[in-house]
């Protein structure tokens, strides 16, 4: 999946271990605006499943794509509503 979208803002949980990626995701979506896509860089290889179950489970938000990088993974994430 690589479709096109604007960041509204990047959060950077780099270093953290699962809970704290999905927490700080949650919390950094609540503060932006309907249709905003959130940019999460994690280390935590957990998190590529975390934010994935976690968006799929969680009204008002979508995951738009996922990236595995060498040593950093990337989410995106919409804020639906």
């Amino acid at each position: 999946m690589n479709a096109e979208f604007d960041i509204a803002e990047t959060l950077d949980v780099k270093g953290a271990s699962c809970p704290m990626p999905v927490v700080k995701t949650k919390s950094a979506i609540d503060d932006l605006a309907e249709g905003d896509v959130l940019e999460v860089l994690a280390t935590d290889p957990g998190s590529m499943s975390d934010i994935d179950g976690w968006a799929a489970g969680t009204a008002g938000v979508e995951l738009v794509d996922q990236e595995e990088g060498d040593d950093v993974y990337k989410h995106y994430v919409r804020k639906t509503e």
